[in-house]
């Protein structure tokens, strides 16, 4: 039986990554992954390891595990150096003293399995199959995107969030923000399962809260580490408030589905278009105070978007640059 292992910091996991496990598992009966995790570093090992793990769901003969260390006493560099190289052999010969086999794209993958007297097959050591590094990644996500595997997505991609009450514009904003960033977008549940805001029951609520959090999960997944989002859970909340007297339960996990990083909220100082599914004025009126307390009991920070159509155009996009400009390294 052929034991092999590759190692890493896996920041982020990425497509290279995943190629290289791909081929290494074409060499061996087993493979053992070591994530390396650097006390110094801001995304935990368990994660990294997650997204291997859901990358290689069905492969039972991949073993991960986490390696929490001090950069102090096993030290690192992005050069390739004999004497780091032994001293990271020792480390390893520790944890996989029956492995017979590493692989690695790197120039010291050859030093490691000289000092542990084993044998070393490189992969793809000129990135010439998948030509990303971790470093690209972390420089530019958006331009690297389409190098992370889906179950890396969702940590990187930004959530932008259009709030408001009806007839707002939130819809025909949500769309032009998408189609002025090239990104992908995701409309609200609410319209295709509620088409009469006068007429639903509670648990319609409910299925609008799941429908929705599906589509961003999909989103969150798609060619764009930029979604743009018409309306979230908060709003759904506000609707079972206002509606009912009573409060949503919502699970954990949409909530977390949820969780943007800039939330956009259209004020309700344009004029009112009924079209005969919406509420009347007066009560879109409540509705916006409604949501309004919401999104201040949930501690939700909010920029407000108002003036005419074209106004609130240049301000959306005016704070949708800025949230990329605040994120391109991550």
């Amino acid at each position: 039986m052929v034991k092999a292992f590759v190692f890493g910091k896996f920041l982020p996991f990425h497509k290279g990554h995943e190629a290289m496990i791909r081929f290494a598992l074409q060499h061996c009966d087993v493979l053992s992954i070591m994530v390396c995790e650097d006390s110094r570093e801001h995304i935990p090992g368990e994660l990294r390891k997650s997204w291997i793990e859901s990358t290689f769901p069905d492969h039972r003969n991949i073993e991960i595990k986490v390696f929490p260390y001090d950069h102090e006493v096993l030290p690192n560099s992005s050069e390739t150096s004999a004497s780091i190289s032994e001293i990271w052999a020792a480390e390893f010969r520790k944890h996989y003293p029956d492995h017979t086999l590493l692989i690695t794209s790197e120039p010291y993958g050859e030093l490691v399995a000289r000092f542990m007297g084993i044998k070393h097959i490189p992969f793809d050591p000129d990135k010439q199959q998948v030509p990303v590094s971790a470093t690209m990644i972390r420089s530019d996500t958006f331009t690297n995107w389409q190098h992370l595997p889906d179950a890396v997505k969702p940590h990187f991609a930004l959530m932008v969030v259009i709030l408001g009450t009806e007839s707002t514009g939130k819809t025909t904003l949500t769309e032009q923000l998408a189609h002025h960033f090239n990104c992908s977008y995701v409309l609200e549940a609410g319209r295709d399962l509620i088409p009469d805001s006068t007429r639903f029951k509670f648990d319609d609520l409910l299925l609008v809260a799941n429908e929705h959090a599906k589509r961003i999960n999909t989103a969150v997944k798609g060619d764009s580490g930029l979604v743009i989002i018409d309306t979230d859970i908060h709003i759904t909340a506000s609707y079972a408030q206002f509606a009912f007297g009573k409060e949503l339960p919502v699970p954990t996990e949409i909530y977390n589905a949820n969780k943007a990083n800039l939330y956009l909220y259209l004020d309700n100082d344009v004029p009112y278009y009924q079209d005969g599914t919406r509420l009347a004025e007066a009560e879109r009126d409540q509705l916006d105070r409604s949501h309004r307390k919401v999104l201040a009991a949930h501690n939700i920070n909010i920029t407000e978007i108002s003036g005419d159509w074209p106004a609130r155009f240049e301000q959306a996009v005016a704070a949708v640059s800025q949230l990329i400009k605040n994120n391109t390294t991550l």
